[in-house]
């Protein structure tokens, strides 16, 4: 495959292979791993275990997104987050991402070293353009309708993809225009947020018309509660229906995918990543 390397800060990946991002929630109230990686000790095992697997980048989150999360103070979200991005940029060789809307964590998570940061809010807030514009680092745009606390309650779009497309495709044009590189962008259709599961079906279905955006798609499927709506199946046991969901987006052209169960999601990869070379093979390259 021909590379692609794609810059996070100082350190780069080749988007020719899919890049699996691993989730490191040092919250109490993550839907998923809440309460699990409070500790600084916690969360460096966990992303070590992580990398081990293959993660390629480590996904900081210190403030829950889910359907109903209240949000927490900017201290104490840069209390939880910034010593984990600190030992993580000093111990592995791993782009470390900062999923966060604060600005002030923002400029504190670039200035130790973090190569991505992951908004929901697709830097919306006053002051977040400004935080990261001046640096280096990879920027995720997502799509969101509403807020979390109330994103759920009763999402309603004319057309979906349509709608979608239309909010990345404005919001990354409104970075550019305000100074920050277009080769600095990735964006996500932001799966469960202000979406049904109806809606999210649409979306996975189309994640080829998203890659017309000209950028990077990341998805975040993994342990969502769409799959709780298709299996009946509770948090924890969500692991098959999410690598479906990883697999469908990847072989449609998602670059990275956001994932808990990082060796499983890494195996699915590769698989996928294995036919794509295999499909662009010509006939005298197959018969050899």
């Amino acid at each position: 495959m021909m590379s692609e390397n794609f810059s996070f800060g100082d350190r780069a990946l080749d988007l020719a292979e899919i890049q699996v991002m691993g989730v490191l929630n040092v919250t109490p109230d993550s839907f998923s791993d809440g309460g699990q990686f409070t500790t600084l000790s916690s969360a460096i095992v966990r992303a070590e275990q992580m990398i081990l697997q293959g993660a390629s980048v480590i996904d900081v989150g210190g403030e829950s997104t889910r359907p109903g999360a209240a949000q927490v103070s900017t201290q104490e979200e840069v209390d939880r987050v910034c010593p984990v991005v600190e030992q993580l940029v000093k111990r592995f060789d791993v782009v470390v991402s900062v999923d966060t809307s604060t600005p002030m964590l923002m400029s504190e998570s670039i200035s130790l070293g973090a190569g991505l940061i992951n908004d929901v809010r697709a830097f919306s807030r006053e002051g977040a353009v400004d935080a990261v514009k001046k640096s280096s680092v990879a920027l995720c745009l997502m799509h969101m309708q509403g807020a979390p606390v109330s994103m759920q309650k009763a999402p309603s779009y004319m057309s979906v993809v349509d709608e979608v497309y239309d909010f990345l495709q404005s919001t990354t044009a409104d970075i550019v225009a305000q100074g920050v590189g277009p080769g600095r962008l990735l964006v996500d259709p932001g799966f469960g947020f202000g979406k049904t599961l109806q809606h999210n079906m649409q979306i996975l279905n189309n994640i080829d018309h998203f890659i017309k955006l000209g950028f990077p798609v990341l998805v975040g499927l993994s342990r969502k509660s769409m799959f709780s709506e298709i299996l009946n199946k509770p948090v924890d046991e969500r692991l098959f229906g999410s690598l479906s969901g990883a697999v469908v987006a990847a072989y449609q052209g998602a670059k990275i995918i956001r994932a808990h169960d990082v060796g499983e999601t890494k195996d699915a990869m590769r698989v996928v990543d294995v036919i794509n070379k295999c499909a662009k093979l010509t006939n005298d390259e197959l018969r050899n």
